[in-house]
């Protein structure tokens, strides 16, 4: 579709299969002619010994999600939680204090360990952070605990232990509102960021209102992996917000790739759609190896993509994303 929708000529695509590391090996070093571009791997755990092969004057674009395989001749095209966060956290106001909900595995320590160092370049400030176990067996507690649930539960019925014994009508008419609630409001923080996805994230996300962490008074927030319809309709995740490209920017293509193959457009296909845009605009400006590397090595140069403008910085891609809001099925964009 990218070769076809772009107009791509006098490039040849050779597509290779393999099974194990030895297979790509070989590969690989069939094909090292100076000026090769490789697409791929797809996997992460074929992209370690990549930069091996620099020498040979070639590029490799993997799809891998680990950052610490991005360097010298290997650039990681990929949906990079980093790049999301930031965008995020700049978005925020001087006012904003946020805290972060995050299970305990791969990708909510990666959160946890990012989010330091981006709150430090945003107006905004962390002022707490929870943890839960991966099978979530433990979820209730972390939220009270994050939510102080025990101690505004402690500090309304106070509240109401004290109006109950006065008479007057002023006291009578507060005491009936308090009765509506099941803690106070004083909330520590502002926004809340809960770094989960898929359908962990469906069965967490609920749990925040439940225990009285108002949607309506506190920002839900989420990451790039929130871009999904099937958030979209989940009623304690009206109103939160997240990082991204609004759908109308790739419903061509997905309708387009419905109509030829009958099949859903999966999320990440935009990846190497937007790689074919890129491959086409150094051949058809006849780039030669070295003036390559720096174009992707500068920064300030940026492409357009399905997935917005994007460049590379320290050999990951990163995109310049609007902030989205979910409303009633859909996102739409609120920056």
């Amino acid at each position: 579709m990218g070769v076809y929708n772009l107009g791509i000529n006098n490039v040849v695509i050779q597509i290779e299969f393999f099974e194990n590391e030895n297979d790509l090996k070989k590969i690989i070093e069939k094909n090292l002619l100076p000026g090769k571009i490789f697409l791929g791997p797809i996997q992460s755990k074929y992209s370690n010994f990549l930069n091996n092969y620099c020498t040979h004057k070639v590029i490799f674009f993997s799809y891998s999600s680990k950052p610490s395989q991005a360097k010298d001749c290997v650039y990681l095209i990929n949906f990079f939680p980093q790049n999301e966060l930031s965008q995020l956290m700049l978005y925020l106001k001087d006012d904003a204090k946020v805290a972060l909900l995050y299970p305990e595995n791969e990708y909510g320590y990666l959160i946890n360990s990012l989010i330091d160092d981006i709150i430090l370049e945003s107006p905004a400030i962390l002022v707490n952070r929870s943890s839960y176990k991966d099978e979530l067996s433990n979820v209730r507690e972390s939220i009270k605990e994050l939510g102080k649930y025990e101690l505004r539960k402690y500090e309304l019925n106070r509240q109401k232990q004290i109006l109950s014994s006065k008479k007057d009508e002023k006291s009578k008419k507060r005491l009936k509102k308090l009765e509506r609630f099941k803690t106070t409001s004083d909330y520590d923080f502002t926004h809340i960021l809960i770094a989960d996805y898929g359908l962990n994230l469906l069965q967490v996300a609920p749990l925040l209102p439940y225990y009285d962490i108002d949607p309506n008074l506190v920002q839900f927030m989420g990451t790039g992996v929130i871009d999904d319809k099937t958030f979209f309709y989940e009623p304690s995740l009206q109103g939160a917000i997240f990082p991204g490209i609004p759908e109308t920017n790739r419903i061509n293509i997905i309708n387009n790739y419905m109509e030829i193959y009958d099949d859903e457009f999966l999320r990440i296909s935009t990846l190497p759609y937007d790689v074919m845009g890129l491959i086409n605009f150094i051949y058809s400006k006849k780039y030669k190896i070295g003036d390559l590397v720096k174009l992707l090595n500068n920064p300030n140069k940026k492409f357009n993509g399905v997935d917005g403008n994007f460049y590379f910085k320290d050999n990951m891609i990163e995109r310049d994303l609007n902030i989205l809001k979910i409303n009633n099925g859909n996102s739409f964009v609120i920056n």
